[in-house]
């Protein structure tokens, strides 16, 4: 026997939570009743995400990556205190 559940989400999480289950091709009710089938039998509530960059930031830390790997516009460590007077 099936039952319908009322939750309050924000609007823009269940617009993404759409979109991203159909192009998975699984139904976002499927999603919902499989976490809590997880949820039920473990007993306990586990919340992961895979950390993705925008494609605004990928394009922000390119050149720094670039910099970075060829060592240019880099400093020294510093490892003391007198050090940082001295960058300052």
């Amino acid at each position: 026997m099936k039952t319908l559940i009322s939750v309050k989400i924000d609007q823009d999480i269940k617009n993404q939570a759409q979109s991203l289950s159909k192009n998975l091709g699984i139904p976002l009710s499927t999603l919902v009743n499989a976490y809590l089938r997880q949820f039920v039998r473990e007993e306990k509530a586990t919340f992961t995400a895979a950390w993705q960059m925008s494609p605004e930031l990928e394009k922000i830390l390119g050149p720094i990556e670039k910099d970075i790997k060829s060592g240019k516009n880099m400093t020294k460590a510093i490892s003391t205190a007198k050090g940082l007077d001295q960058m300052l």
